[in-house]
């Protein structure tokens, strides 16, 4: 039987009937923020106090979309007789996002936790150059980093934790044994004497 001129048009206008009746789903974005899933991917923090300027994020970054400049200072020794040491300065960390691929590479291999994942995603400019953000920027990032999950209360404890308390308890053990001695050896003196 061939089909009937028009019944396509016929139900295609009948899918657009019933959808312009339905609610819409849609979120109307600057009005109503999205519900982001935790520890979302937004840009990267940066925890200026924890950074030694190792150079780890901008050498393993695939993009080569970080920058960090920095000098040296001498620091005087700590204990008289003592020889000086020079440490590193961080004078500029700016992240290029235009760049950016965000694969977190720069966040993993960071071994003094400098970097975090903020969720912040409304961070778009109308000229390109402007995507790249200094460490003012990164650092006001970092306070909207969302705190880390809790641990799993049927999770076994994380070996540095035991291994710490293992030897606390070794030593609590130790110094327990020496106080009972200690309390012993008087009184086997007195005793001894008549």
């Amino acid at each position: 039987m061939p089909p009937i001129p028009g019944s396509g048009l016929a139900k295609g206008l009948a899918v657009t009937l019933r959808t312009m009746t339905k609610k819409t789903v849609t979120a109307q974005y600057p009005d109503t923020q999205p519900k982001l899933p935790p520890r979302s991917r937004g840009v990267i923090g940066l925890f200026e106090e924890n950074c030694t300027v190792c150079m780890l994020c901008a050498r393993e970054c695939p993009d080569w979309c970080i920058y960090i400049d920095s000098h040296k200072e001498t620091v005087p020794p700590a204990a008289p007789g003592g020889r000086e040491r020079s440490r590193n300065v961080l004078d500029r960390f700016a992240i290029d996002f235009s760049l950016c691929m965000y694969c977190g590479i720069c966040i993993e291999v960071c071994p003094f936790d400098a970097l975090f994942w903020s969720p912040e995603f409304e961070y778009a400019e109308t000229d390109i150059h402007e995507l790249t953000h200094e460490r003012d920027k990164l650092r006001e990032w970092m306070w909207t980093v969302p705190e880390p999950p809790a641990l799993d209360p049927g999770a076994e404890e994380p070996k540095e934790i035991a291994a710490a308390r293992k030897t606390a308890d070794k030593l609590a053990t130790q110094e327990a044994q020496q106080a009972q001695q200690a309390e012993q050896a008087p009184q086997s003196e007195e005793g001894g004497t008549p």
